[in-house]
C-alpha cells in the first residue's frame, strides 16, 4: 500500500476544503473571512486565486464536479456561489433570509440545488432564479430546534439528511416543485412534498450529531455523535422502523467526520487525529484497523507553531498535576510519559515519550471525505483536514485490525 501524501497548506486551522472536480485545485479556508484556491504544482499547491467576499469566518465550501461552481458560507449568514469566467472568479449572492451563522452546505448530486444548514434552526434548499438572477431557498424549518451541524444529500438528488446539535438526526425531502420531475418512493418514504420529515434518529446519550452520511445506494444512513458513538442505520421501507439501528460505543475520543468507501466500510475521524477504518453488514460493525500506521518514521511532525505553546501562564506554567490535565485535554494522554514505557493514550491516539502524537495529523481531524475511487466505484482514496492545517490524502485498503498497533491503549 502506497504511503500518505502530506501537505502543510496553512499553520493554522483548516475550516472549509472542497476540491475541484480534476483534483488538480483545491479550495481551503485557512480560518479566515477569505477562500484560497491552490493548484498543484508536482508535490506542492501553489496559492492562484482568493475569494474574498464573506465579511466573517466561512464555515463551509462545497465545489460541484459537474459545473464547476463553489459555493462557500459563513458567520455572516451570507452564502455566495462562485462561476470561473475570463476575468476570475465571480460571486453570485444568495438568499437564504436566516438571522443566525451558515454552519453547512452540500451540493446536491445534480447540482441544480444545494441545501445550508444554519444556528437559526434552519435549513435553507437553495436553487437559482433565473428571473431575478440570483439564487433563492426554500427553507424546512420543522421539526427542528436546534443549531444544523451536518448535510448529507441521497444519491437520488431528493433526500437530504440532517445532523443537529440537539443529537438528532432526521431525513427529509429536499425536492423542489417546477424545479425537477416528482420524485418516485424510496425505501426512506413514498410520500415527498418539500420538507417532509421521512425518519427521524437519536444519538444514543444525547450527544450532538457531529456528521451524517448515506452509503453509495441510499439505503444505509450514518452518522457520529460527540457521546463517542457511530450509528449506522438499514432502512425497511416507508413509514417502517428500520430493519438494524447499530450503535458502535467507541474507546475513543468522538468522531467528527464520516465517509462512506462502499456499501460495508466507512472511515470516521476526530478527535484522535487519524483516520479509521469500520466495517460490517447488517448484523454489526467493528473496527478494522487505522489508515494511520503509529510505527512509521519516515513523517515529518507538524511545526509547533500550528498551536503547540511552550512553557505555561503564571504560577500554573511549571504546575505539575496542571499539565497532566492539559496534557489529557489536548493530547488524550494519560499522566506524563515515563522514561522506557510503552505509549498511551485515553482513546485510540498513540503517544510518544515526548508527548508528541504519533499520528501524522497532530490536532483533531474535521474533514473527511472520497478523494478518488476505483473501477469497481468503491473509494480508492479519502483526504483529511483539521485543525493542525494539513491536508492528507490516505489510500483505502483491507487491513489488519488494531491488536497490534494498539499494545499500549489505555480506555
Amino acid at each position: 500500500m502506497s504511503s500518505p501524501e502530506i501537505f502543510q497548506l496553512s499553520l493554522g486551522p483548516l475550516t472549509g476544503i472542497a476540491f475541484s472536480p480534476d483534483r488538480s485545485q483545491v479550495c481551503v479556508c485557512p480560518n479566515t473571512n477569505e477562500a484560497q484556491i491552490y493548484t498543484r504544482n508536482g508535490e506542492q499547491w501553489d496559492l492562484t486565486d482568493t475569494l474574498a467576499e464573506h465579511d466573517k469566518l466561512i464555515t463551509a465550501i462545497a465545489w460541484g464536479p459537474n459545473t464547476n461552481r463553489i459555493v462557500t458560507c459563513s458567520q455572516d449568514r451570507n452564502a455566495y456561489v462562485w462561476t470561473q469566467t475570463e476575468q476570475g472568479w465571480k460571486p453570485a449572492l444568495v438568499i437564504l433570509k436566516i438571522n443566525r451563522a451558515a454552519t453547512c452546505v452540500k451540493w446536491s448530486p445534480a447540482e441544480n440545488k444545494f441545501a445550508v444548514g444554519s444556528g437559526s434552526r434552519i435549513i435553507a434548499i437553495c436553487h437559482f432564479d433565473e428571473e431575478n438572477n440570483w439564487w433563492t431557498a426554500k427553507q424546512i424549518k420543522k421539526p427542528l430546534r436546534s443549531t444544523i451541524l451536518s448535510l448529507d444529500w441521497h444519491p437520488n438528488n431528493y433526500l437530504l439528511a440532517a445532523g443537529t446539535a440537539d443529537g438528532k438526526v432526521y431525513v427529509y425531502s429536499g425536492y423542489i416543485k417546477g424545479l425537477e420531475a416528482k420524485p418516485e418512493a424510496t425505501i426512506w418514504g413514498d410520500r415527498l412534498p418539500t420538507g417532509a420529515v421521512l425518519a427521524e434518529f437519536k444519538s444514543p446519550n444525547g450527544g450532538w450529531v457531529h456528521d451524517v452520511a448515506f452509503s453509495p445506494s441510499g439505503d444505509i444512513l450514518a452518522f457520529v455523535a460527540h457521546d463517542s458513538s457511530l450509528n449506522v442505520i438499514y432502512a425497511a421501507g416507508p413509514n417502517e422502523p428500520p430493519a438494524a439501528h447499530i450503535v458502535v460505543k467507541l474507546p475513543s475520543l468522538p468522531f467528527t467526520s464520516l465517509t462512506f468507501v462502499s456499501e460495508s466500510s466507512i472511515v470516521a475521524a476526530g478527535h484522535d487525529c487519524q483516520p479509521i477504518l469500520f466495517t460490517g453488514s447488517e448484523s454489526g460493525w467493528s473496527i478494522s484497523h487505522s489508515l494511520d500506521d503509529p510505527t512509521s518514521s519516515s513523517k515529518p511532525l507538524t511545526p509547533s507553531a500550528t498551536g503547540v505553546r511552550s512553557g505555561g501562564v503564571g504560577r500554573l506554567g511549571n504546575n505539575e498535576a496542571f499539565n497532566m490535565f492539559k496534557a489529557a485535554d489536548s493530547k488524550g494522554q494519560r499522566g506524563t510519559p515515563q522514561p522506557g514505557a510503552a505509549p498511551s493514550s485515553a482513546g485510540l491516539t498513540p503517544v510518544g515519550q515526548d508527548g508528541q502524537l504519533l499520528t501524522i495529523h497532530q490536532n483533531t481531524i474535521t474533514h473527511v471525505e472520497p478523494y478518488e475511487w476505483n473501477q469497481n466505484g468503491e473509494v480508492s482514496k479519502i483526504f483529511t483536514t483539521g485543525r493542525d492545517g494539513r491536508l492528507v490524502l490516505w489510500p483505502v485498503s483491507a487491513g489488519k485490525g488494531l491488536s497490534g498497533r494498539m499494545a499500549g491503549l489505555q480506555v
